[in-house]
């Protein structure tokens, strides 16, 4: 049984809401040395971050998000002044609509245009995962581990369709094996959906309600 300390360590906690303020990332950043996360995620206007106020905690940020219909050399600028501006991870959004279309040559221009940007710094490649067919998870997720992506992400939080589920993380994982993460992000508001997740083999979450989830581990008494 993982505990809620565990837990945390596996958490991105993240802001990406559009009217966030400096005073609103602040509080998380000091939220986030509280709880003993692994990384805060922020929009990247925001960085660079003071390293003083993290003490230690991860920053991540987000490339072509939320929609991921940017033109691939906008992404690797974005990705590239991210990691000039102290971005420890970035986390990617595909065009899914090459996925939905097929265009896989798109796809991996999309995904290589980020990479080779980057080359250092870890890559989350957000699919999409609730807006995909099983076949269309797995074949981008293959595409990820084939131009060096370090995880595969479910959601963004803001497509329609959906966020996280245990299934398309399971099928993730089932898909890039133990050599790729599996990022479960999106929609994950308890502690029980947070454990369904991890059971299904995510390695790290994004959660933006950090505080709560844990405190739901905390008051089964799983420490």
């Amino acid at each position: 049984m993982i505990t809620p300390m565990e837990m945390a360590r596996m958490v991105d906690h993240t802001l990406l809401k559009p009217e966030a303020t400096t005073a609103d990332v602040e509080a998380l950043c000091r939220e986030a040395v509280d709880l003993g996360v692994y990384s805060v995620c922020v929009s990247p206007s925001f960085l660079p971050l003071s390293t003083e106020l993290l003490r230690g905690v991860k920053i991540a940020t987000v490339c072509g998000f939320p929609s991921g219909k940017h033109k691939d050399g906008i992404k690797a600028t974005e990705a590239a002044r991210s990691v000039t501006d102290g971005a420890d991870e970035v986390d990617m959004v595909i065009d899914i609509g090459n996925v939905i279309a097929g265009d896989w040559q798109a796809v991996q221009a999309d995904v290589r245009a980020v990479r080779e940007a980057i080359p250092a710094t870890v890559l989350k490649v957000i699919i999409e995962s609730a807006a995909l067919s099983d076949l269309q998870i797995m074949e981008v997720c293959r595409v990820c581990a084939d131009l060096g992506a370090d995880f595969v992400k479910t959601s963004t939080g803001f497509h329609p369709a959906g966020g996280a589920s245990a299934h398309a993380v399971e099928l993730m994982r089932r898909t890039v094996g133990d050599g790729l993460g599996v990022k479960a992000s999106g929609g994950i508001r308890t502690w029980d959906a947070a454990v369904d997740m991890v059971n299904a083999g995510a390695s790290r979450l994004g959660l933006s309600g950090t505080a709560q989830v844990l405190a739901g581990g905390a008051a089964e008494g799983d420490y």
